[in-house]
Order: C-alpha cells, then structure tokens, then sequence
C-alpha cells in the first residue's frame, strides 16, 4: 500500500466512475473504493456515502472482505454474527447488504475492496460476483498505471536533480580552475610595469579563455648601468606545461640579461636552457630581445634581437605629419629551443623622442576580419600607419586594444603587446608615464582589465 502511495490522495476520477458505475450495474444506493490502512479503512471513491473519508477498521465489512481472495457476500447482514455490530449496519446507514470484491495487486497484496451496499436484504449470482471483482481489477490497473506514472516523475526529477548537481559541480570547476589558471598566469607576467626614465611603456595580456593558461610572455627589467632590458615571446602550446615553460623562459631570460645583456647572448643561454631541461619537451618559444640603452641627446639606442618571432614595428613621424611604420627584422633568428645550432642576429635602432615601437605576439596579426581574412602584417601595418603623432605606447595599446575588440574571432589565441614610445618634450614635461592593461585576471567568462598609471 505504502509502494502505491495512494493514501489520502484527492479525489480521482477514474476511481469515482468506478463507484459510480458499481452503483448502476448492482443497482445499489451506496458503491465505494476502500483502501485498508493499519488503524482504518479510507475511502478512496464512494457514491451514496457523501462527506465520508474513513471509518474505523472495525470487523465485520471492508476489514474482513480484504482478507480473502474472493468476493465477499453478505445477503443480509443482520444475520450475519460479525458484521450485524459493524457502525455501518447498526448505525443511522442500517445497511443491510454488503458485497466486496478485494483489490489485489499482481504480487497477491490486498489493498482495499469496491464495495457496494444496500439498505435492504438481497442475493447477489456467480455472474454479478465476477463482475465486482472485474470492477477491483479495474481499481488495480489504475493503482498500477498511476504507480508506472509515479516511477517516471520520480524518475524525471531524479534526474534532472542529477544534471543539477552536475552542473553545479562543472560551475565550481570551472570557477576553481580559472582561479588556478588566473593565479598561474599572474607568475608568469610582471604584476605592473617598471618606470624607466625618459620612457613610456604599455602592455596588454588577455589569454584566449580564463580557464586555461597561455604560453605568451613578456617583461621589462633593468640591466645595470642605466640600460634596461626587455623581452615578449610565445611559448607552443597551452594549459599548465605550456606554463612552466613559459615560467623557465622569462626566468632564463631574466637571469641570462644580468650576466650578458646583449640580446642574441640572452636568446642564446634560453635556447641552451630549454635543450637541457627535461621537462621542457618538445616545446619551443618564439621571443624578442631588446636592449635599451639610454642617448645623451635623447631617446635610446635599441638592439633587437629575435628568435623565430615576428618583427616589431618602428613608428617614427615623418615631416608632413605621417607616420612611417617599419618592420624591425633582424637577418636570421631561428626558434628558440628547438635546434641545438640555433643562431640568433639582432639589429639596432634610434629610439628617438616622439617615435614608439610595437612587439606583439601572433594573436594579433592571426586574428580575422569580420570578412574572414587574418589581419596579417599588411592590416597591422596599415593601422599603425594611421596613429596620431607622436607616438604614444599608451595610446598605441588602447589603439591596439580597441581594433581587436572590433575583430569577431579574438578568442582564439593569446594575445601580449608591449609599446615603447619616448615622449617628445613638450608632450612629456613632468618625465615618465607607465601604462599597464593586464586581462589574465580569473573572472570567469569575462576578461578583466587593470591599468596602473605613474606620474
């Protein structure tokens, strides 16, 4: 009974027709559906019984007819010796014919009993029986579909609990790992730029998706003697093994600067770094040195050098007041970890106030147009071409920055972009501007920005 879990339940019409429908075949004023619970007996459908629920187990009617697995007849119950004291019989009722078939299940349980009743003596034949017992079958097969209908409800919300909880667990996840990869990937950048006097910086990072670590590097640092170094590369791959490259190269870097500046002797000592280191693998990085060494006059003399990464670009104002964009390739360069001969050149150029220069990774120039073409050299250096003078690294980022919003296919891959401009004097009186924009920060679904700015 407890298994069906019919109990209580409202009224049902299926079960009211069967009562209803008892009534007129017997002829009788009263016709019920009765369950038996332990302690009463509850009325499922009644028909001539109105404002009835339950009634005592009381022997004598339903209590004893749901004991046997045939139909109960009593032709006259007064003269019945049990059921003459059921409440039903010697109460205001004064019931006097009883019959009931028994509600068994397939498994041989007896729930309940369709009963009818009369208020007068009568005989009921084998044929009449078999059809009160047609009726309680009937009663069983509708006990039976709403229990299938329960299974499948129950069923249903089980599992969409299930897929609930699991999306829960995936939201925890992938907020838990872009936390990880957020805090992984602030180690692997400088947390704000360096003020180097007579120089003015900007950078942007944005990882492709803030659950997952990018291979794109940069960082700027001082050398000793008033010259300051700089670096921004890509390492293949991504996720956490792309990161611990990545963490060795600008380490490597760091340490190969403050030992031997010049920038083909740092491409140098990473390319020997990462052929010894085990854990490197096969991963190789693309990277750009460069060497800033101040001039008296103004400006920095700047030595670049490569290794397998693409060019940076030198914007310097013309006289009619454009710009001149060139693209700063040294001869040779190859890969950095990837061949033991590796060789590296490097070339050097006048930094001059007023003038700027852009290093960037291929996330930039890899990136596609809304008409499906990569923006590739050709694009990037017709937008440079385009930038007010004199160059600003600050603008030239926030430039840089808003083009790729523009773009629809940015997702795609890591992004670093390092500008170094030198004010002119009447633009820069108060001496050093450092810009930094950083969107490695963990939100999840949402890159997030942060800029520091030094007088």
């Amino acid at each position: 009974m407890r298994r069906y879990d019919i109990l209580d339940t409202p009224p049902d019409g299926a079960y009211d027709r069967v009562a209803a429908l008892a009534a007129r075949l017997f002829e009788v004023p009263v016709a019920t559906v009765t369950i038996v619970d332990e302690d009463r007996i509850w009325f499922k459908a009644t028909h001539g019984l109105e404002g009835v629920t339950e009634i005592g187990r009381d022997p004598g009617l339903c209590a004893s007819a749901v004991l046997t697995d045939d139909t109960t007849v009593i032709p006259d119950t007064l003269l019945d010796p049990v059921a003459c004291s059921n409440p039903l019989v010697a109460g205001p009722m004064g019931v006097r014919f009883y019959a009931a078939a028994p509600i068994i299940t397939a498994d041989g349980y007896r729930l309940g009993t369709v009963n009818i009743l009369d208020t007068r003596p009568r005989e009921i034949n084998e044929a009449d029986s078999a059809t009160l017992a047609d009726l309680a079958a009937v009663v069983r097969d509708q006990l039976e579909l709403r229990l299938s209908a329960l299974h499948v409800v129950r069923a249903e919300q089980e599992k969409r609990q299930a897929e609930e909880e699991a999306r829960q667990r995936a939201e925890r996840d992938k907020a838990a790992i872009a936390a990880f990869a957020s805090t992984l990937q602030r180690t692997l950048v400088p947390p704000v730029l360096p003020a180097v006097p007579g120089l003015e910086l900007a950078c942007h990072y944005k990882t492709a998706s803030p659950q997952e670590v990018g291979g794109d590097f940069y960082d700027v640092f001082p050398v000793g003697a008033g010259r300051w170094a700089f670096f921004l590369g890509d390492v293949c791959g991504k996720g956490a093994e792309a990161a611990s490259v990545t963490s060795l190269t600008r380490y490597t870097l760091r340490a190969a600067a403050l030992v031997d500046a010049e920038p083909t002797a740092a491409l140098k000592a990473l390319n020997a770094a990462l052929l010894l280191d085990a854990a490197v693998g096969t991963r190789f990085c693309t990277a750009i040195f460069g060497l800033l060494d101040p001039v008296r006059d103004g400006g920095f003399t700047v030595t670049l050098a490569t290794g397998g990464h693409p060019p940076a670009y030198h914007l310097s104002p013309t006289d009619d007041g454009g710009m001149r964009v060139e693209a700063v390739r040294a001869k040779g360069g190859m890969l950095v970890g990837a061949f033991a001969e590796a060789a590296f050149a490097s070339r050097t150029l006048h930094l001059a106030p007023g003038q700027g220069l852009l290093l960037y990774t291929d996330g930039l120039t890899e990136a596609r147009t809304a008409e499906g073409d990569m923006l590739a050299d050709t694009g990037l250096t017709d937008f440079l071409a385009q930038r007010q003078v004199p160059v600003r690294a600050g603008c030239l980022i926030d430039d840089t920055v808003a083009l790729l919003d523009t773009l629809p296919d940015t997702e795609r891959d890591d992004v670093a972009l390092l500008a170094l401009s030198v004010p002119t004097p009447d633009a820069a009186p108060a001496g050093i501007t450092t810009t930094a924009h950083s969107a490695a920060a963990p939100t999840a679904g949402a890159s997030v920005g942060q800029e520091n700015r030094r007088p």
